[in-house]
């Protein structure tokens, strides 16, 4: 009988060749069964799509050995991705969808579900690839253009989010280097309630731009230059910083010493730095005029 013969031989009788014929119609048969068992449980929802990939695997299993093309064969294969998609499995999606497409590279669906399970796994490429291979098969789906598009859309993010990490990677390899070249060293960052996260930034012209805050505890009063180059005079930044953050400590003086300008100058200088008498002496000529 065709049941005891060695696998790969050929049948000899006519009887043989009933057997086999038998024996195929009946897996067939049992294959389409397993298929529709499978359809039903998907529709069911979710608690049941463990059983309708079991379904799908025990009629794969009744097509015997798959070579191409295989239509019916790819049919159970794309279905199945469907199923794991939805479970998640999307490494599993993709094999079942491949393997939809070799048997049948006409099968838009296994496209779609091929693609979907790349993006899934966050192969942009490869999602790329199988929807403009599905669109070769059917140019007028829809849903695969839309599927392209947005795939596009994240491509090109994607792309511009790895220039941007490439630009700061260099861009911090580049102030390393001028920091080094300067000795200089960072230390932990202090005040930040009052700056902000912010770090130093080098130019073009390898110039560094410093954040500098300025404390004045006299007067419970700051300042905070967010862009001071290494290349600025002190001065130049001071000159504007002292007028405004001097002025209210200069009026709180002339009201408890009854409108003395002079006398308040004068405390004033004889407390503050040296470094903004410039500051008050210009004050005190506007103060005065």
């Amino acid at each position: 009988m065709a049941l005891l013969m060695e696998p790969g031989s050929e049948p000899l009788t006519e009887g043989e060749k009933a057997d086999l014929e038998g024996i195929a119609a009946i897996k067939e048969s049992a294959a389409r069964e397993y298929k529709e068992q499978g359809n039903q449980f998907v529709k069911m929802g979710r608690n049941h799509y463990a059983d309708a990939v079991d379904c799908y695997t025990k009629a794969i299993t009744q097509m015997g050995a798959l070579s191409a093309p295989n239509p019916d064969a790819s049919v159970l294969f794309a279905n199945r991705a469907h199923v794991n998609l939805l479970l998640g499995n999307h490494r599993r999606a993709l094999d079942d969808a491949e393997q939809a497409i070799r048997l049948s590279p006409s099968n838009v669906k296994a496209h779609y579900r091929a693609a979907k399970a790349a993006l899934a796994l966050n192969l942009l490429p490869e999602a790329v690839s199988f929807s403009r291979r599905g669109l070769k098969q059917d140019p007028a789906n829809e849903e695969l253009k839309k599927f392209l598009a947005q795939v596009g859309a994240l491509e090109l993010e994607q792309f511009r989010q790895r220039a941007k990490v490439k630009e700061a990677v260099y861009t911090a390899k580049d102030l390393t280097t001028a920091l080094e070249r300067r000795k200089l060293r960072l230390g932990k960052a202090a005040f930040q309630e009052l700056t902000g996260v912010k770090k130093p930034e080098l130019d073009q012209m390898c110039v560094l731009h410093w954040p500098v805050l300025l404390l004045y505890p006299e007067v419970m009063s700051s300042d905070f230059i967010e862009d001071f180059p290494e290349t600025d005079l002190f001065s130049q930044h001071l000159d504007v910083i002292s007028l405004k953050s001097y002025m209210m400590l200069f009026l709180i003086l002339c009201t408890q010493m009854h409108g003395n300008i002079n006398t308040s100058l004068g405390f004033l200088e004889s407390i503050l730095p040296l470094t903004i008498k410039h500051v008050l002496r210009k004050f005190s000529t506007f103060a005065m005029g």
